[in-house]
């Protein structure tokens, strides 16, 4: 078969079987839980064969391999999201809670941000497709050219990731030290003229330069500063748009 005509591997382009004792739903719950509760390097089809008390063989029915399940697990977490409606008036706001909403996903899963982007075909997936359009529609209702709406949405999806990513590999460090996240940043050096090492000099080691996480909420510092980057982007976009439109 020529090239052209190979179809593409991916469990979105392949027929689903018929009924099964075990379906592909079930395997998809079970993998987030395994994820969620031991992080990505515990996934194996072995490991949640025996979860599921079934054999690994039973799961290559419904997948090919382990980067087939991860699109679906990929898939599976982003219909978690909540898209407002789109509003010319106030794109902003419909722009905010959909980032937001990302970002909450993400450190719900946060072993979400070590695959987005590097394994198979994951914005075939309906969930993932569903948030690129509902996504994309937030800026072409706020005005945006059509060549430049895709990129307005890439760009806010860039910082939510980048940000997300950050906060879940600290939020994972504190799991791991077995304390709170306050009793973690109070325990936290101080040091204003950034001699700390993690290079913006406010010794929390996020980061982020806020040392707001050694006082107070370390939570509500994490998503003000989350919101004060987020605010920022929308500016540097809403001034693009005025200079788009009429």
């Amino acid at each position: 078969m020529p090239a052209a005509e190979k179809p593409i591997a991916s469990v979105w382009t392949r027929p689903r079987r018929g009924r099964e004792q075990l379906s592909r739903e079930q395997i998809v719950a079970e993998a987030v839980r395994l994820l969620d509760a031991d992080g990505l390097e515990s996934l194996s089809m072995r490991k949640l064969g025996t979860r599921l008390d079934a054999g690994a063989t039973s799961l290559y029915r419904h997948v090919a391999n382990k980067d087939e399940l991860i699109e679906l697990v990929v898939d599976e977490v982003y219909g978690e999201l909540d898209f407002p409606a789109a509003d010319t008036a106030d794109w902003r706001t419909a722009a905010a809670r959909s980032a937001q909403s990302l970002r909450a996903m993400i450190l719900r899963h946060p072993w979400v941000a070590s695959v987005l982007g590097q394994v198979g075909l994951i914005h075939l997936g309906p969930n993932v497709t569903r948030m690129s359009e509902r996504m994309t529609s937030v800026y072409a209702t706020a005005g945006f050219p059509p060549d430049e709406t895709g990129q307005a949405m890439r760009t806010v999806i860039a910082y939510v990731i980048g940000m997300a990513t950050s906060e879940a590999a600290y939020l994972s460090l504190i799991a791991r030290s077995g304390v709170s996240e306050q009793e973690f940043a109070q325990n936290l050096p101080s040091d204003k003229g950034g001699a700390d090492g993690d290079g913006d000099g406010d010794g929390d080691g996020d980061g982020d330069g806020d040392g707001d996480l050694k006082v107070g909420n370390p939570e509500r510092a994490r998503d003000e500063g989350f919101d004060y980057g987020l605010q920022r982007v929308l500016d540097g976009l809403e001034v693009r748009l005025g200079r788009a439109t009429p």
